[in-house]
């Protein structure tokens, strides 16, 4: 039985078709994945569905009922709810105000304290959540704020949920949880859409998956009818034959010392960087490691220790000082460090270097540009222009301008903190192979990720963290998914 059905959805911006003539069916009760490389549309698709997008033409129809577009309000009163990648919560307000914020009555039951209280407790329990109803959200991690955003669907009743990336920044562990949490949903009924670059992972819980690939609806299969180099070719169009490019060894040559760096949250850090080398961080979240990485960049002071760059001491107190020195820093969060969303696609790429583009105290506007549309090439950046505004882009893409941004910096030292989160894998073998080409280039590499396939495929040396402190150093010889793991579990 179809829950949800969009026919000949089609959505145009100036310039470009975000989704052409796309036709996708969704049943009561399965699990139901939407993938695609960055740019295929599936944020136009979803955003569709929530009402926050208005199609161009189509018919959206949900239990049998025809709608030419929603509204918000009507998708929520229609039973579909969205948990974003960036989640939308009110961080310094508790948990049960932020499930009841725009709700006057659950089933009868008046808005009162104890009556939310109640509630919350009995939702959280049910989802196995270790935190209190009065704990402020900005003190939860990142898998049990999504777990929050789901409650939220759970207390409106919610009969389609759409999840987009939701296993993006949490551990093995709590993406177990999360799927728990599916299968329940799934169990009562409840259709999940579920976005994830994390293909592997779809085979775990989706029944189906649908395929966008340029703004086009590609196909609909059942999830034990292909594997994941299958979905691959499907979502590119072509093969992807090596998804870890091969690069020669890094040199003796130390271009980076930290020698028992104590501050912003770790303590006790020492590790060595060579020329050309990629140097992974492992840990759980909150083991630290984008916390030492704002500290190596500038973004915060050490209490003690010594850091020292190309055999000289290193004592920086703003960001700009990590730029000067030569270290480039592509942030966890793109949408709030790393991207001006407000502000055009070239004015993002030029900002880490713009005293080079200037003369006498003007910005050269033909330089700016023809820088723009070098990295707008180099990085494969999707868009008819570079004269648009950031917040237009897909999430890949924006990462893409993020990396470009830093790399027109023209660092010695790069700092990748998660840099392939939330994108697809076309796009991925890009950034990996782009990686390889600055080592071999004499650029050094810091990069923390969650992913473990990629610790272990890109990585030539892992440090692993563990609440804040450094419990080894693993050589590849040494490398393995429990190896890992049993450091970063202290």
């Amino acid at each position: 039985m179809e829950v949800l059905e969009l026919k000949h959805i089609t959505k145009q911006y100036p310039g470009v078709t975000a989704l052409d003539d796309v036709s996708i069916s969704f049943k009561k009760g399965e699990v139901h994945a939407l993938i695609g490389e960055n740019g295929a549309g599936k944020s136009t698709f979803i955003k569709t569905i929530a009402g926050a997008i208005q199609p161009t033409s189509g018919e959206i129809c949900i239990d049998g009922n025809t709608y030419k577009h929603l509204t918000p309000a009507q998708a929520l009163d229609l039973g579909v709810a969205v948990v974003y990648q960036e989640l939308i919560q009110f961080e310094t307000m508790t948990v049960m105000d932020n499930l009841f914020m725009d709700m006057k009555d659950v089933k009868g039951v008046m808005v009162n304290d104890r009556a939310r209280a109640k509630k919350t407790r009995e939702l959280l329990d049910r989802f196995n959540c270790p935190v209190s109803p009065k704990s402020l959200i900005r003190e939860l991690s990142i898998a049990n704020r999504q777990i929050i955003e789901i409650m939220k669907a759970v207390v409106k009743n919610a009969k389609i949920v759409i999840m987009d990336e939701p296993t993006a920044a949490i551990t093995v562990e709590e993406q177990q949880h999360l799927f728990e949490i599916v299968r329940e949903l799934k169990s009562n009924g409840v259709t999940i859409i579920y976005i994830s670059h994390r293909l592997e992972e779809l085979f775990e819980i989706c029944d189906r998956v649908s395929v966008l690939r340029d703004g086009q609806f590609v196909t609909t299969i059942g999830i034990n009818e292909t594997d994941k180099q299958g979905l691959i070719n499907l979502m590119v169009g072509r093969d992807l034959t090596e998804t870890y490019p091969s690069k020669p060894p890094y040199e003796d040559e130390v271009v980076l010392e930290v020698k028992n760096v104590s501050g912003n949250g770790v303590k006790g850090i020492t590790f060595d960087l060579h020329k050309g080398e990629i140097l992974g961080f492992a840990g759980l979240v909150g083991a630290g490691r984008t916390e030492l990485m704002h500290l190596i960049y500038g973004n915060a002071r050490k209490a003690s220790g010594e850091i020292l760059l190309n055999g000289r001491p290193l004592d920086l107190r703003h960001p700009r000082g990590g730029m000067k020195a030569g270290i480039g820093l592509v942030p966890e969060d793109r949408k709030f460090q790393g991207c001006f969303l407000e502000k055009p696609l070239y004015w993002n790429v030029s900002i880490s270097n713009i005293d080079t583009l200037s003369r006498v105290g003007f910005v050269d506007h033909k330089a700016e540009m023809e820088q723009a549309e070098v990295y707008k090439t180099k990085m494969r950046i999707k868009t008819p222009d570079m004269k648009v505004l950031a917040l237009s882009l897909s999430g890949g893409n924006q990462q893409k301008v993020v990396i470009g941004k830093m790399l027109a910096a023209l660092p010695d030292i790069l700092i990748f903190d998660e840099p392939t989160r939330g994108i697809d894998v076309g796009a991925r073998h890009e950034i990996y192979q782009m990686m390889i080409d600055l080592t071999q280039q004499g650029k050094s590499i810091l990069m923390v990720s969650s992913d473990m396939e990629e610790l272990l495929g890109m990585s030539e040396r892992i440090v692993v963290l563990h609440e804040g402190k450094q419990t080894g150093v693993l050589d590849r010889s040494e490398f393995s998914q429990e190896a890992i793991m049993t450091l970063a579990s202290g």
